[in-house]
């Protein structure tokens, strides 16, 4: 049985986290879904380092959740998973990685969860997100700038991040205020992680496309 981040989850998510993973090792012979090969360092460096993230979170029953470039379905799968009555939405522009993130759904018996195909930019939902979440996606400025029209008033940016970002959030444009920026403890994990929860309070001039952040996927 994989081990997990100490947070509570529904009876049947063990099974099901379980089940993500042994699809994601499935799949990613072929489609190269993530660098890291081995299923127990998936426990660590994915399930475990996504799960860490929800005592960071509103603590509600209903939620509105967007995963952005979230390639393998990190965090948003396993986010799914431990609080069934959010719904997620995953968002990616590779098709190959939305064909993994859809087929995953339907086996896993994911029924919050829809896997978009889809730019952020260019992202057209028909309401907008409570949180709206990266890991490894973008610096943070470019994140905001790309998702924020996507966010419902009231709503948070919230960035998965290695290193404390401290250059990046230097660089955050005027009207983004950091709301919270915990260190996240991960069981099995030595690295360090840290979240950035972000507010903007008016929109921020778009940029360029965001560059791939550095961190694993």
């Amino acid at each position: 049985m994989t081990a997990v981040a100490q947070v509570a989850l529904p009876a049947d998510a063990q099974r099901k986290l379980d089940a993500y993973l042994d699809l994601l090792v499935k799949w990613n012979r072929t489609f190269n879904l993530t660098a890291i090969r081995e299923r127990a360092d998936m426990v660590t460096h994915h399930l475990n380092d996504a799960l860490a993230i929800l005592p960071h979170l509103p603590e509600t029953q209903t939620l509105r959740v967007l995963d952005v470039g979230t390639g393998a379905g990190l965090p948003g799968i396993p986010l799914a998973i431990a609080r069934p009555g959010w719904r997620v939405v995953l968002l990616d522009s590779n098709q190959k990685k939305v064909a993994f993130l859809t087929q995953a759904a339907i086996e896993i018996e994911l029924a919050n969860v829809t896997a978009v195909a889809a730019r952020v930019e260019d992202y057209a939902p028909d309401a907008p997100f409570d949180v709206i979440v990266s890991r490894a996606f973008s610096d943070l400025a470019s994140f905001v700038r790309g998702a924020q029209h996507l966010l419902a008033p009231g709503g948070t940016l919230v960035a998965m991040k290695g290193a404390y970002p401290r250059d990046e959030i230097a660089a955050l444009p005027a009207g983004v205020t950091i709301v919270a920026e915990p260190a996240l403890d991960v069981p099995g994990l030595a690295a360090q992680r840290h979240l950035i929860v972000m507010c903007a309070a008016a929109p921020v001039a778009s940029a360029h496309a965001p560059a791939r952040g550095a961190r694993p996927r």
